[in-house]
């Protein structure tokens, strides 16, 4: 239970799927397609979905670059919230529209795993949030460290791995594939 004091609701947060965040991830489509299924079994429960999205350099609002990737597409009424940080917390209206929402349960699908995924998931933990991170809906490319290289499923497993394995007292983390997300 989150220590947010709501009523535990659970929400599906979906992060950066948008064209230009997608152009050269692993796995994109079948992420892309265990996502929509994912959003329609929220959509069918009755839970919230929101969206957010990246805007800046490469990115610009309207642009094709910043379009969310098909077959994903917010429904209407469905929040949509615009980042210009790694962290969709900063400088946004997320927090606001999850606590309207009643929202203390984040289930998370994106992209960047290694940046806005992780960022994100990281300030929810810490601001009081139970999270789910779904293993088979979040994604990302090979990055190169100091000489280093890592490919981008080592990425996703690592995140899969600190999230399931995080702990603060009275809240709840996991991670789940798409189709065991209750």
């Amino acid at each position: 239970m989150s220590t947010l004091g709501r009523q535990g609701r659970d929400g599906v947060l979906v992060i950066d799927m948008q064209v230009g965040v997608l152009r050269d991830c692993q796995d994109r489509d079948a992420v892309l397609g265990r996502t929509a299924v994912l959003v329609e079994r929220a959509r069918a429960a009755g839970k919230p979905v929101i969206w957010i999205q990246h805007e800046g350099a490469g990115l610009d609002r309207d642009s094709d670059a910043w379009r969310l990737a098909e077959p994903l597409s917010p429904a209407e009424g469905e929040p949509v919230v615009a980042k210009t940080f790694r962290d969709a917390f900063a400088a946004t209206a997320l927090e606001q529209t999850l606590a309207r929402l009643g929202v203390d349960h984040l289930i998370v699908a994106g992209a960047q795993s290694d940046f806005c995924v992780r960022a994100t998931t990281q300030r929810a933990a810490a601001e009081g949030y139970d999270v789910t991170l779904v293993a088979d809906c979040h994604t990302t490319e090979d990055a190169e460290h100091d000489g280093v290289r890592i490919g981008a499923a080592q990425i996703v497993a690592h995140n899969n791995l600190w999230l399931s394995t995080l702990r603060y007292p009275g809240q709840s983390f996991a991670t789940v594939k798409h189709d065991e997300v209750a």
